[in-house]
């Protein structure tokens, strides 16, 4: 994790730019709210292979993402620039019974509810397999 500050100077992370290998995790996602309040998380490894989670963290679908896919959100995620994001934004608009996010990625943990994602972040869910249902993916 990084601090609360981070983003705010000229740091990287020391993996930052570094692929990782198949077996280790790209990204993983955290969704959590809706009408129904549920908790979900999605977990892509570097391989493009995914698994998703619920509430409980027991795996509920697995799938892998195309190489068209798998390299989608690979620029999404590098054109998000983790290390430069604050931590934690606030001042969107609330969303009744909107999202919100806990995305981890090289390092850095990023919090957003659904009304502040910026236009990369949703670049980046827009790239990931879905949180619940079937095997489609980008």
């Amino acid at each position: 994790m990084t601090s609360p500050s981070a983003g705010t100077g000229g740091s990287t992370s020391p993996t930052a730019g570094r692929v990782p290998a198949p077996g280790e995790t790209l990204v993983r996602v955290t969704r959590t709210g809706g009408f129904a309040g549920r908790t979900h998380t999605l977990v892509v490894k570097g391989d493009g292979s995914w698994t998703q989670l619920d509430g409980e963290a027991r795996p509920k679908g697995t799938g892998k993402l195309s190489e068209a896919g798998l390299t989608g959100l690979r620029t999404a995620l590098r054109e998000a620039d983790f290390a430069r994001l604050p931590r934690i934004a606030t001042g969107g608009p609330t969303i009744y019974d909107g999202y919100s996010y806990v995305f981890v990625h090289d390092g850095h943990e990023v919090s957003r509810d659904q009304g502040s994602l910026p236009a990369s972040l949703t670049k980046v869910l827009d790239a990931l397999p879905p949180f619940t249902g079937g095997q489609d993916a980008p």
